[in-house]
C-alpha cells in the first residue's frame, strides 16, 4: 500500500496536463483581445470603404 501511495504522489503527468492547458487557455484569452481590439478598426474601415464606393 505505501508503495501504491509513493507512486501517486510522485507521478506528476496530471499536473503536466493541467499546465498545458492553463497555457492553452491564456493563448487564447490574448487571442480574443487581440481580436476584439482589432474588429472595431477593421469595421469601420469596411464602413468607411464601402461609402465611399456607394
Amino acid at each position: 500500500m505505501k508503495t501504491i501511495i509513493k507512486s501517486f504522489l510522485k507521478d506528476e503527468s496530471g499536473a503536466t496536463a493541467i499546465e498545458y492547458g492553463l497555457i492553452a487557455a491564456g493563448i487564447s484569452v490574448a487571442i480574443i483581445a487581440a481580436v476584439n481590439g482589432l474588429g472595431g478598426k477593421i469595421n469601420s474601415n469596411f464602413v468607411a470603404i464601402s461609402s465611399s464606393l456607394k
